[in-house]
């Protein structure tokens, strides 16, 4: 299809009247972004789902487009009004409280790892996994489940593993230091990466 078969497709059939050629040509060279309408008329023009035009969604916008769900509709499924929820989707900040969150997981279909990111869990999630593999991991399992919402008997292997991980740079680090330390440079990036190595160990968790 050409730019301008593309264009008079998006204005046809959806509305978008002020698009032409010269937009189609300027999103190709990446020169200029189409908005939230723009990319979804783009899609059905295309004939493809919005989630085909883009990469891994990340944003609080990007997800509702890539699910083809409308701010109206979340809005309504978590309980704010349409102006709170786009102010937050502007903003790139969600800030609705815990059934909130909760009702949006279910409305945009998130997977643990995107639901943790968009409600800004990252932090709890990390400090729960460093006590973890740094003490008993089976004494915070209760609440990591509970956090990424999923059963605890799926998470005994990957934090078992976890644990062993990290205690074997500790053991590393202090034969090395002749038993002087237990905080080597090792351990430290392994800490600092603990939420990537966490996923990575969760099958399906990507989001992909």
């Amino acid at each position: 299809m050409a730019p301008g078969h593309v264009a008079y497709g998006m204005r046809a059939s959806f509305g978008t009247s002020h698009v032409g050629p010269e937009h189609v040509i300027a999103w190709e060279r990446g020169t200029h972004v189409p908005d939230a309408a723009e990319f979804t008329a783009l899609a059905g023009a295309l004939w493809c789902q919005p989630s085909e035009l883009m990469g891994r969604p990340s944003t609080l916008l990007e997800h509702r487009i890539a699910r083809g769900v409308s701010a109206e509709e979340v809005a309504r499924a978590t309980g704010l009004t349409l102006d709170a929820y786009l102010s937050m989707e502007q903003a790139g900040l969600w800030a609705g409280d815990k059934r909130q969150s909760v009702k949006l997981g279910e409305v945009l279909g998130l997977p643990a790892r995107d639901f943790i990111a968009i409600t800004r869990l990252e932090e709890e999630l990390a400090r729960l996994l460093t006590e973890a593999v740094s003490t008993r991991w089976q004494a915070h399992i209760r609440d990591i489940a509970k956090l990424v919402s999923m059963e605890r008997r799926d998470l005994k292997g990957p934090l078992s593993t976890m644990h062993q991980e990290y205690q074997g740079l500790l053991a590393a680090t202090l034969s090395r230091a002749g038993g002087t330390t237990a905080s080597g440079e090792d351990g430290r990036r392994y800490v600092e990466d603990i939420v990537d190595h966490f996923w990575a160990r969760l099958p399906g968790s990507t989001g992909a």
